[in-house]
């Protein structure tokens, strides 16, 4: 494993190994679900740990220029000195860099009020295969000067180069941040709900998750965590962020109203001080961690029209009865991207084979995405053809033979073998 601190020594790797033949991993905080930062065969893992050197930060703009390596959790504690946010918020935010985060297009928790980071992503530097170095470091809102390379890179899993630092817009921090968690008896009544709540909170909503109730079973059994809000199907918890708390918790409450006495929502709770916001956002956050006690898990990162986000969980169920021992559904509703899980004793391959490919036909039925927000790394390279034409693949190949024409940057990953 190589560390290297500045833009010039992962120059330096890259020329040597380029000149070689040798394959390069890059690797940030190593928090992917699909084995992309993991070396296949015997790769050199470039590790991006000590790249954590905040370059410069602009007080009026918000904007944030940082290395690549620095970790999210702390440039968030940063910019939250200044009086901003950093605008992606994950449940790994306290060991994944930013790097990382661009690289695999990493949407989260507050997707819904800043956007993905294709917009808030203003500029990078990335080392290119035979370790030239790409300055599109910029610090513009606006630059429409010839093609936005940028975007070539956000998304690109390490295969096109190696991303050494970012320059990413920060929103201002709310100074008003408020959380409501309620009980549904149906999934078209979070949909309803959902769409009431975008209709009254408008500008302040930023963010609408669900889950289901046997994601609250594992939870409240595997973590000992408890819920204010029981004995529902179906659970929603939204976040408003604002300017002024009177105001905002006063559209709150009409919501609340209005959701309760239509039916909408049998229960709910409210949440304005910082511990009783945590704890409610950790019903949601900590679901992973409850399910890898529940057995192996098999995870799948969906994007589907949003009616039909919960659809794919039931036919699952369905499909696998009692092989599985749960299958559950949670994520962001309000970006259309659910998060299955099934959870089994031990591993099974006969299992494996009852899921895939039958998830990944079911969402392409419904021109969903098979990956919402993970990427496709090693584990769903191959399966790439159920959301992309082959076209469009082949033009994925020829970008990659463009860039790294000796295909030693993080091979065998993102696209499927033989390209």
């Amino acid at each position: 494993m190589l560390k290297p601190q500045t833009t010039a020594e992962v120059s330096q790797i890259l020329r040597y190994c380029y000149e070689r033949n040798l394959a390069v991993n890059p690797q940030g905080g190593n928090t992917g679900l699909v084995g992309g930062s993991v070396p296949v065969f015997d790769e050199i893992i470039l590790s991006t740990a000590l790249m954590n050197r905040i370059i410069s930060f602009d007080k009026v703009s918000g904007i944030l220029v940082c290395q690549a390596g620095c970790i999210l959790e702390k440039l968030n504690e940063y910019v939250e000195e200044q009086g901003f946010v950093m605008p992606l918020d994950l449940g790994a935010k306290g060991s994944c860099h930013v790097g990382g985060n661009v690289a695999t297009n990493a949407g989260g928790l507050r997707l819904l009020r800043y956007g993905s980071l294709r917009g808030t992503v203003l500029g990078l530097e990335v080392v290119l295969a035979d370790g030239s170095a790409l300055d599109c470091l910029a610090s513009l809102r606006k630059d429409n000067t010839g093609y936005d390379l940028k975007q070539l890179f956000i998304g690109s899993e390490g295969t096109l180069g190696v991303i050494t630092a970012v320059s990413i817009l920060c929103p201002q921090k709310p100074k008003a941040v408020n959380l409501a968690f309620l009980g549904c008896q149906s999934f078209a009544k979070v949909l309803e709900t959902f769409t009431t709540c975008r209709a009254m909170l408008g500008e302040i909503l930023s963010a609408y998750e669900f889950m289901d109730e046997k994601c609250m079973e594992l939870v409240e059994r595997h973590l000992k965590l408890s819920s204010p809000v029981t004995g529902s199907p179906f659970y929603v918890l939204i976040e408003t962020s604002g300017s002024n708390s009177t105001h905002d918790e006063e559209k709150l409450n009409n919501f609340l109203e209005q959701a309760m006495s239509s039916g909408l929502a049998t229960d709910g709770t409210v949440a304005t001080d910082d511990k009783k916001i945590k704890a409610l956002w950790s019903l949601r956050e900590r679901i992973t961690e409850a399910l890898t006690h529940d057995g192996h898990v098999y995870k799948y990162d969906i994007s589907l029209p949003v009616g039909k986000l919960y659809d794919l969980v039931t036919d699952t169920r369905a499909r696998l009865g009692p092989r599985a021992k749960n299958v559950v559904g949670y994520g962001h509703l309000g970006d259309g991207n659910l998060h299955l899980n099934i959870t089994a004793e031990s591993y099974s391959h006969s299992l494996l084979e009852a899921i895939e490919p039958f998830v990944y036909e079911w969402t392409a039925r419904c021109n969903g995405s098979i990956s919402a927000e993970h990427g496709l790394g090693f584990k769903k390279k191959q399966f790439i053809g159920y959301s992309k034409a082959k076209e469009a693949v082949l033009l994925m190949q020829r970008f990659k033979a463009m860039l790294d024409p000796k295909g030693i940057l993080n091979p065998y990953k993102m696209l499927p073998s033989g390209s």
